[in-house]
């Protein structure tokens, strides 16, 4: 095998576990810890310069007490476009997202409004709905989850995201973005907006021929379960415009 390409798939693994078990746990990653609870056939030794290089790249870092290492924006963007697992939504889970739905007819509001609890209720982060062209539609969910991450424990930072989301005109800003892809993932400074830049932004659309569009996003941590979020937007923004 190639080495170069030897160390990429090294690497990629790695950093993989790494902002897995991150998202987890929010402890840093050591590598005897990934020597301990992962079976990659590499040596102590291997594992450490492997860490170390992907410091050098810029994708992970370490708190100065610790000996582990953490994911930087970069590692994440890199996690995210490189490396992120497609998966599904439990069919359980879609079942009963279903029967709520089925339980009553809705007019939009109410659905929208349902819509936005399912999602905060699903990826425990809070979600914001909008609605093309009618600027007082905004519909947001799950706020009290963010007084809940350990990393935004600063009073500081739990304002400053609770008041972007009370804020519509600069929700809407923040959301209404063109959307290059179905789904779209925005990683701390990405998002443009100092207020949250310790935060990361999924948006999805949904869209009817000739009828309704709107957005629907998830704010969290960039500690964020992507994979959890992407599956979650992707089949609700489904859900939404065969309801619709």
């Amino acid at each position: 095998m190639n080495k170069r390409l030897d160390f990429k798939e090294r690497k990629d693994k790695v950093l993989g576990i790494v902002v897995q078990k991150y998202v987890k746990t929010i402890n840093p990653v050591s590598s005897a810890l990934i020597v301990d609870e992962y079976r990659l056939d590499l040596s102590p030794a291997t594992i450490r310069n492997i860490l170390a290089e992907l410091e050098d790249l810029g994708y992970l870092t370490h708190p100065h007490t610790s000996a582990g290492r953490i994911p930087t924006e970069a590692g994440y963007r890199y996690y995210v476009d490189h490396l992120m697992e497609e998966i599904q939504l439990l069919e359980g889970e879609k079942k009963r997202i279903k029967a709520e739905y089925r339980n009553q007819i809705l007019e939009l509001e109410r659905l929208l409004e349902k819509t936005s609890a399912v999602v905060a209720d699903l990826t425990h982060y809070p979600s914001i709905i909008s609605v093309d062209g009618r600027p007082d539609q905004v519909y947001c969910r799950g706020t009290n989850f963010v007084a809940g991450y350990p990393e935004f424990q600063d009073y500081k930072k739990i304002q400053d995201i609770l008041e972007i989301l009370e804020e519509k005109e600069r929700l809407l800003e923040v959301i209404n973005r063109g959307l290059q892809n179905k789904i779209e993932i925005y990683i701390g400074h990405e998002i443009s907006c100092s207020r949250i830049e310790t935060c990361s932004l999924a948006i999805s659309k949904f869209e009817k021929a000739r009828g309704i569009s709107g957005r629907i996003a998830v704010l969290g941590p960039t500690r964020m379960d992507y994979e959890r979020v992407v599956s979650t937007l992707d089949y609700i923004s489904a859900l939404i415009e065969e309801i619709l």
